[in-house]
């Protein structure tokens, strides 16, 4: 089976459209992290695509705080985030708003393989899992070998083998499988299909081949103007706007 793993959307269905363009005919299921709304401006259209084509879906903090849910406090994110997510709540649809409402967050996908978290299996929500000892602290709480996660906005490998040894976060590189060996345990991030954060303005995604036993990351251009353009005519946070050129 081939898996198109996907993170931190973020409303951004011209990013999301570029990655399934680029991914078609690559894979039979779709594994959402989470983050599927807030910040940018078509979050009904993303939702309609997920809902779709997502097998397994998880719920992020900017969707719980889109919502209003009580999982998470809207207070903790940045004035930006706040007006963004404020926003993307007031367009949801109704079945979205109980769509999101009734994702979980985390889903032990088998007993032995795959784990889906946004944050970490210690801290779901809000947990930025970006190093070898969060890492081994995280092993600890879960018995799947590979374990995807987003929330970083960042592609990440990271690596232990059967002496331990922790390798990593290794930036991988585009069309470069990695091989997923037996006696060793992953944590692996998608990085963000709608907000880069690691310099590279392109979409971001992740393909799992357990047939194969490999993980290959893609970078996909996208036009990021007409994202800017819709997000200006909603008045989204100018900040917001141009970070996307940027990927950071």
């Amino acid at each position: 089976m081939r898996v198109l793993v996907v993170s931190d959307i973020h409303s951004n269905i011209v990013a999301l459209d570029a990655v399934l363009q680029e991914a078609a005919g690559a894979f039979d299921a779709v594994w959402n992290l989470g983050d599927t709304i807030g910040y940018g401006p078509r979050p009904n259209e993303c939702m309609a695509t997920m809902q779709q084509l997502s097998t397994q879906w998880i719920a992020g903090n900017h969707d719980l705080a889109c919502i209003g849910s009580r999982k998470v406090d809207i207070t903790e994110f940045n004035q930006d985030a706040r007006i963004a997510n404020i926003w993307n709540g007031k367009q949801l649809e109704q079945n979205y708003l109980t769509h999101l409402d009734t994702l979980p967050v985390a889903i032990a996908i088998d007993p032995q393989h795959h784990y889906i978290v946004h944050g970490s299996p210690l801290d779901p929500v809000w947990e930025y899992l970006l190093g070898p000892q969060q890492a081994l602290a995280n092993w600890q709480a879960i018995p799947q070998q590979i374990c995807f996660i987003g929330h970083s906005h960042l592609q990440i490998f990271l690596r232990q083998s059967d002496n331990q040894t922790i390798d990593g976060p290794l930036q991988p590189h585009r069309g470069v499988p990695l091989p997923i060996n037996p006696n060793e345990r992953y944590f692996i991030n998608p990085g963000s299909v709608g907000q880069p954060r690691d310099g590279d303005s392109r979409a971001a995604y992740a393909i799992l081949d357990t047939d194969n036993q490999q993980i290959e990351f893609g970078r996909v251009k996208y036009d990021i103007a007409l994202t800017q353009r819709q997000m200006q005519e909603h008045r989204l946070p100018d900040m917001l706007i141009r970070r996307l050129q940027y990927g950071r």
